[in-house]
């Protein structure tokens, strides 16, 4: 059996100064069967906040905005696939970045 999904929005000062209450509220808002909507002290991405991280994946998102949590929740929450366009480029380095055609 699969570990149940935990989503931890950052609440500290910085991610808080660009919407991350909001962010969390959004989360809260959703019906998620076995996933934890939680807040989370300073993730350490202060300048890239909101900061949400999802585990057990392991996946942060960085700049998350209200209008991107549908997007989460349908497709990495249900589908299991990332959000491309919001993974944190310093935590989830893309290869394309070391190799060039």
């Amino acid at each position: 059996m699969s570990e149940p999904r935990c989503v931890m929005i950052c609440q500290h000062t910085s991610c808080l100064k660009n919407g991350s209450a909001e962010v969390l509220a959004a989360f809260q808002a959703r019906e998620m069967a076995e996933v934890e909507v939680q807040t989370s002290p300073c993730l350490g991405q202060c300048s890239s906040g909101p900061t949400v991280r999802i585990l057990p994946d392991e996946t942060w998102y960085c700049r998350v905005q209200p209008s991107d949590v549908p997007e989460i929740v349908e497709q990495h929450l249900q589908q299991g696939k990332p959000v491309e366009a919001k993974l944190n480029p310093r935590i989830h380095l893309r290869m394309e970045m070391f190799y060039s055609p």
